[in-house]
């Protein structure tokens, strides 16, 4: 979890590079360069290109520093560029065409929270990482930065360009898909 030190220390930071520092950039990178690459490797499945779009991150971090507006966390505006670079590359790749089910659409709020947390803290790390991976992109979006990143929600909805609602139901949605998932593959 991040420290109001650690908040501080990256709003200066961030001030710094906005103003041309490049050591200030480079302390940024050390902070957060890691937290990034894992959002993007997971969001391209290949080394190469997460790798690509970190440099391409960092040098989109440079060029508009001076728009943080400081709304959210320097670490969730950070993603927030990692991710729109990925996304403006993925935007380029000719999209898979998926048919939506009628729950994917709509989906009632799901009773059985409690029943799914019983089954994701049974499940193996393995198993978890595995289902996270087959969840739809917007929904391991938001897992990813919950449990990996530990962002707030509010942090996401800034990260993803999504209202808090959303961030909400789309977790919902990625718990009960876990669930799913996760008593399938136990033969529950």
């Amino acid at each position: 979890m991040e420290t109001d030190t650690d908040a501080d220390t990256d709003r200066g930071l961030l001030a710094a590079a906005a103003a041309g520092d490049q050591s200030a950039l480079r302390g940024l990178y050390e902070r957060h360069s890691a937290a990034m690459l894992r959002l993007l490797r997971r969001l391209t499945s290949d080394r190469a290109t997460a790798e690509e779009l970190l440099q391409e991150s960092w040098l989109a971090v440079w060029r508009s520093a001076r728009t943080f507006r400081g709304e959210s966390s320097v670490r969730g505006w950070l993603l927030g560029v990692a991710r729109r670079q990925a996304h403006n590359r993925l935007r380029r790749i000719e999209p898979v065409q998926v048919a939506l089910d009628a729950e994917d659409v709509c989906h009632p709020v799901d009773r059985g929270a409690d029943v799914e947390a019983k089954v994701l803290a049974a499940a193996g790390h393995r198993e978890i990482l595995a289902a996270i991976a087959a969840l739809p992109r917007r929904h391991r979006e938001v897992v990813v930065l919950a449990l990996v990143e530990e962002l707030p929600y509010a942090d996401i909805a800034e990260v993803l360009g999504i209202p808090v609602g959303t961030v909400k139901s789309r977790m919902t949605k990625a718990r009960a898909l876990l669930c799913a998932a996760l008593c399938e593959g136990r033969g529950n």
